[in-house]
């Protein structure tokens, strides 16, 4: 019987979905109670919450996976880091070390990880370190730089020790929050009355054509309350990067990729590839996939794998391309074929709000740091 389910099932994803879900709905159930009983805890001041006197800009979700916080992250930084001495605090999720960072010249993926190690490259201005506690993490900053102005920190929206000042919450326009379960069923970490914490909405991997019914029918699906404003954004890539331009023969922008066709290798890990993907599928006609769990880290196997997807592609014309998450993982990876790096390029991304409110939003931002900024 169980077999039968199991075969019928594999034919039949939604019916594969709802078996998961029933058979996972218990421990949901189970999970979701834990959750609330913290947040009540926090809620009532039971347990204590830690604020501070200069500004605190968190980005984070409801739900595990990818809603875009680094890229998110990256736009808000790129926005404010000239009129503030701003510093960049992550948990630094699948590092090999412990405690505080701070990132210097011998920083790396492995000890800072993945994502921070792309905000340090991108933002040489910015101040970054990790650290699992942020509240231990924010009192080092302002010890080591008595002089710092505002702290962005990235997917702390469920680390209530930290009291935010100003929180901006991320919900995938393909899973939103209001139509998602607790995990294992489903994705929240939190139940959706969380996002009741947050100052800011965005609804990110929009449809760059977006219609504004649709628009209003996500607003009101959502149920903003009145100190809230929703937002929408999408991704925007741009010209391939080479990781390691010191081999590269030649450089791809996205106009070059559409004229020549190279045939491409996606190699990917990261929670989704799908937007990069159907993106992709603009410009070449050849797209094969490598993909790997989120944050995987690239193992000698690994790379023969990835060698040998790359002999199979029919064409001498090819290349391959990486997440610029991906990339900050291999450019100390010491099993990387030399072969390959002069053939690999990272696709870069930037945030784009949709409807006219980007403006809206960065203005959103500056107000809170100019009322919460104090005389240093």
């Amino acid at each position: 019987m169980v077999s039968l389910l199991s075969s019928f099932s594999k034919n039949n994803p939604k019916l594969k979905k709802d078996l998961k879900h029933i058979v996972l709905y218990p421990l949901s159930l189970l999970y979701g109670l834990i959750v609330d009983i913290r947040n009540w805890l926090f809620d009532e001041n039971i347990f204590h919450s830690v604020g501070f006197d200069i500004p605190t800009i968190v980005i984070g979700n409801l739900a595990v996976g990818g809603t875009g916080k680094t890229p998110h992250a990256e736009f808000v930084l790129s926005h404010l880091q000239e009129e503030w001495k701003t510093a960049f605090l992550s948990r630094g999720y699948k590092r090999k070390t412990k405690g505080f960072v701070l990132a210097d010249e011998k920083a790396s993926a492995a000890n800072i990880g993945d994502e921070p190690f792309q905000i340090f490259r991108k933002f040489p201005k910015v101040i970054v370190a990790v650290h699992e506690k942020r509240v231990e993490g924010v009192k080092r900053l302002l010890r080591l730089f008595p002089d710092l102005q505002l702290i962005v920190l990235d997917d702390a929206f469920q680390h209530r020790f930290l009291l935010p000042g100003f929180s901006v919450l991320l919900t995938d326009y393909s899973n939103l929050y209001p139509a998602d379960f607790f995990l294992p069923a489903g994705s929240l970490r939190e139940s959706k009355e969380g996002s009741h914490r947050a100052n800011l909405i965005v609804v990110t991997k929009c449809p760059e054509n977006l219609k504004p019914i649709d628009k209003r029918i996500i607003e009101m699906e959502l149920q903003p309350l009145p100190y809230q404003q929703v937002f929408f954004s999408t991704f925007r890539y741009l010209d391939p990067m080479p990781i390691f331009p010191e081999f590269a023969s030649e450089g791809w922008t996205l106009s070059k990729l559409r004229e020549n066709n190279p045939a491409v290798l996606l190699v990917t890990a990261i929670a989704s590839s799908q937007s990069m993907k159907d993106f992709l599928k603009n410009y070449v006609s050849t797209l094969k996939e490598l993909s790997f769990r989120d944050h995987h880290n690239f193992t000698k196997k690994d790379f023969q794998l990835i060698e040998q997807e790359w002999e199979t592609l029919p064409t001498e014309n090819k290349i391959i391309i990486v997440t610029e998450k991906d990339a900050a993982r291999l450019y100390s990876n010491n099993y990387l074929p030399e072969m390959l790096k002069p053939k690999i390029f990272a696709l870069p991304v930037e945030v784009k709000f949709l409807f006219d409110q980007e403006s809206l939003f960065i203005q959103k931002l500056k107000d809170y740091v100019r009322e919460n900024s104090r005389n240093r």
